[in-house]
């Protein structure tokens, strides 16, 4: 599962880039409870999504040359220059150069060798997100890739991530963990599109996860805000009760209330 106590290669940030940051603001607030705080004039438009007093998400307002409004998964990295060429060498890109961040730390953008987009955050003063898997943070992430292997590669390559298959019924679910951890520090999935019909149409992307305490609400709640259902709730024997969603400017990311996992 995720922790604040950030491992290299796990996620450790999220933001969304919108049309629009105001109703974006609107949307998430009522929907999980975030207060939107700009990072100051000279961030460029950039903030923090907070929980109380607590980072759970950043958010900005982006332009469609930018391309569309969408979530952004970041990935802890000790050298975000090294990470950036360990992409480039595994057929991968870097569509936004490494750059310091404010004395906060060190930030790129890279997209995988399908074109996926990805984050990067070497961390200095902000270490990451202040809270994740409490209701209305970050608590699971999946990749969408029609090709598990190329990508358990690729990402293997960079971030030296451990894959294990998940039986399920009529499937395998690629669960991803840090290098050398074991079970209890997964935070994510690979999943061909094939075995979702909500994916079926969509090509691959990054999908973020946040907790909840009542999907079935927070789906009624998303429709009444202007938000669209991908994926109505549904219930995953010994995982939880999730759906599929989208703000009203075309971010997607998902919701679940987690089943309690019995240490």
């Amino acid at each position: 599962m995720l922790s604040t106590r950030f491992l290299n290669g796990a996620p450790n940030w999220v933001d969304v880039g919108t049309a629009d940051i105001g109703g974006a603001t609107s949307f998430y607030g009522a929907l999980f409870g975030w207060e939107f705080q700009s990072a100051g004039p000279q961030a460029g438009g950039y903030g923090f999504f907070q929980l109380g007093h607590r980072i759970a998400a950043g958010g900005m307002q982006t332009t469609p040359e930018q391309g569309p409004p969408s979530w952004t998964v970041y990935f802890q990295s000790p050298d975000a220059d090294a990470t950036a060429k360990a992409v480039e060498q595994a057929g991968g890109s870097v569509p936004v150069a490494p750059m310091d961040v404010m004395g906060q730390g060190r930030s790129a953008i890279l997209a995988d060798d399908t074109g996926v987009p990805f984050g990067i955050w070497q961390p200095a003063a902000r270490k990451g997100l202040d809270v994740v898997n409490d209701p209305g943070s970050l608590c699971w992430v999946e990749l969408y890739t029609p090709d598990i292997a190329r990508a358990a590669a690729f990402y293997d390559a960079v971030f030296g991530w451990e894959t294990s298959a998940m039986p399920l019924p009529g499937s395998t679910y690629t669960c991803v963990n840090p290098a050398g951890t074991d079970e209890n520090a997964m935070f994510g999935g690979l999943v061909p599109p094939a075995d979702d019909p909500t994916e079926a149409e969509s090509g691959p992307y990054w999908l973020p996860y946040f907790e909840v305490e009542d999907t079935d609400a927070v789906v009624a709640k998303a429709r009444e805000l202007g938000g669209g259902v991908r994926m109505p709730a549904t219930d995953a024997e010994g995982v939880g009760r999730m759906a599929k969603l989208v703000d009203p400017y075309g971010a997607r990311f998902a919701v679940i209330k987690s089943v309690p996992q019995v240490s």
